[in-house]
């Protein structure tokens, strides 16, 4: 890895996993200190001569930070020109810091996992939030019907307002029958899931057959039916964005540039927070309740 970019950071995106980093609850032991902060957005200040291939000084640019440096949390950041992506200038900073990881997870959920059809009906749970809102936008832009649900009136305005087909409230008991209900359709053909400890077994029970659910969250174990996989003959994918290739990454980035060129791609920021609010941040991160649009830490 050759650190050969300069990046002046604006915003940095907020994750749970930085909190499971700072518990050391994320499988190693991080050498102090650490700065955290894989995602952030910025400006090129500096850059060798092998990244003046690709970029220029003052372009903008959203920054995949990695273990076990990171380096989101700060002013500047040094990077490889390989884990750089393109930011439009039809997006913020702030916007920019909420693309890579939520829009990478989704994309590799449905796009690379699911390999959703046009046509095909996609549940998206808790769709309000930052990976949320990448999934509805991604299968919204796919063709896919997209059924979604949310669990405050806020986040339920912001799902109509993103054109979603079908709006549940997930706080109802019975969400996912009304949402079938109303779509008119027998079962989801892909469920995109990131709370699996709450809802896979209901999640089974809903599936049509050949369907499939991406689970990119869970926070413990759940007990299912088997007799769903025999009756669907679904399958049920796990989501590990630590996992993308660097193959992956180049297909990614590219789709998802054209997206934010072509318009459809719009991250939606939440509550922004400065760098003497990162406390009351982590804390937001794991107990909020009611998720609207990205966690952002702004940084200028």
């Amino acid at each position: 890895m050759h650190l050969d970019v300069l990046v002046e950071i604006h915003a940095a995106g907020l994750n749970p996993v930085d909190t499971y980093i700072r518990e050391k609850k994320f499988g190693y032991d991080p050498k102090l200190p650490v700065v955290l902060g894989g995602e952030a957005a910025g400006k090129i200040v500096k850059l060798g001569k092998e990244a003046e291939k690709k970029y220029k000084v003052n372009d903008h640019v959203i920054c995949s930070l990695h273990a076990p440096n990171y380096g989101g949390y700060a002013e500047y950041v040094a990077c490889d020109v390989t884990d750089l992506i393109p930011l439009t200038h039809n997006l913020s900073f702030s916007q920019g810091a909420a693309v890579y990881v939520p829009y990478f997870t989704a994309y590799k959920a449905l796009i690379a996992r699911c390999k959703i059809q046009p046509k095909e009906l996609v549940m998206v749970h808790g769709a309000s939030g930052g990976v949320g809102v990448a999934a509805v936008q991604i299968a919204k832009a796919n063709g896919a019907v997209v059924a979604v649900s949310a669990g405050s009136e806020a986040g339920l305005k912001l799902l109509n307002d993103l054109g979603a087909d079908v709006i549940v409230d997930h706080r109802e008991d019975g969400h996912l029958q009304k949402a079938l209900a109303k779509a008119g359709r027998p079962g989801f053909d892909v469920i995109f899931e990131n709370r699996a400890d709450l809802n896979l077994g209901s999640d089974l029970a809903a599936l049509g057959v050949g369907g499939r659910i991406a689970i990119v969250g869970s926070r413990g174990p759940v007990e299912v039916d088997p007799r769903n996989f025999i009756r669907t003959e679904g399958s049920v994918l796990g989501v590990n964005f630590f996992k993308i290739t660097k193959e992956e990454f180049v297909e990614f980035s590219s789709a998802l540039v054209a997206g934010m060129e072509k318009g459809w791609l719009k991250p939606v920021v939440g509550k922004e927070y400065s760098m003497e609010e990162i406390q009351k941040a982590h804390s937001d991160l794991i107990k909020a309740h009611g998720a609207y649009g990205k966690m952002v830490l702004k940084i200028r």
